[in-house]
């Protein structure tokens, strides 16, 4: 089984997210370590907390530039949540802050004067292929539309591009991003690791996409 590393800056749920790992057989490895981030077959970076939180934590241990290259090199990432969130160029939770800038786009808090529910969305809810995107062949692959996920979060993903935007999700009656996708590079706003027998789904289709042979 090849190395995935899952990335510790500070505010990842992390022993939850390694159990969903091992329940297959694999040991993700925890670290915090740059050397042994870039030389991984698949990084996972989760998270929970503010966007602001997040990136100061990556700073604080060097691991912007990391995650940057390895993003570069469309080597396996999962972002979870807040790591998710931090794929995206910029994010507005407690003033404005630069982010990954891996997708373009930008991480903006639900409008709560559409809204019919009330924020932050905690619970499960369904998340379905965003247009004609078809998930054959990615880690939604052998969840069908309309998966149940968990989720809590406040703020969503506003993608700059359109192809950008793998998966979607209903709340309050209006339509958000919910999965993002760049190459082997995928973002999910609510937490596998928490979703059960669809979110274990996905964790298994991300590792089978660690191990498969890239050039």
């Amino acid at each position: 089984m090849k190395s995935i590393v899952i990335i510790d800056y500070g505010v990842g749920n992390l022993q939850s997210l390694r159990k969903a790992f091992a329940h297959f057989g694999v040991e993700a490895v925890v670290s915090e370590d740059a050397k042994e981030i870039e030389v991984a077959d698949a990084v996972v970076l989760p998270g929970v907390g503010s966007f602001e939180a997040g990136m100061r934590g990556l700073r604080l241990r060097g691991l912007v530039e990391t995650v940057q290259k390895r993003a570069k090199e469309n080597q396996p990432m999962l972002g979870i949540c807040l790591g998710a969130q931090l794929l995206l160029s910029k994010g507005y939770e407690f003033g404005e802050h630069d982010g990954l800038n891996i997708i373009p786009g930008e991480v903006v808090r639900f409008d709560e004067r559409e809204m019919k529910e009330k924020i932050p969305q905690v619970g499960w809810n369904r998340v379905y292929p965003s247009g004609d995107v078809s998930w054959k062949g990615s880690i939604l692959e052998s969840n069908g539309p309309k998966s149940v996920m968990y989720f809590t979060h406040s703020y969503i993903f506003a993608p700059k591009q359109k192809e950008h935007m793998f998966g979607v999700t209903v709340y309050g009656g209006k339509e958000f991003c919910s999965v993002i996708r760049k190459g082997n590079i995928y973002g999910c706003q609510f937490h596998p690791e928490k979703s059960g027998e669809a979110g274990l789904r996905l964790i298994r289709n991300f590792i089978s996409l660690a191990s498969a042979p890239r050039a």
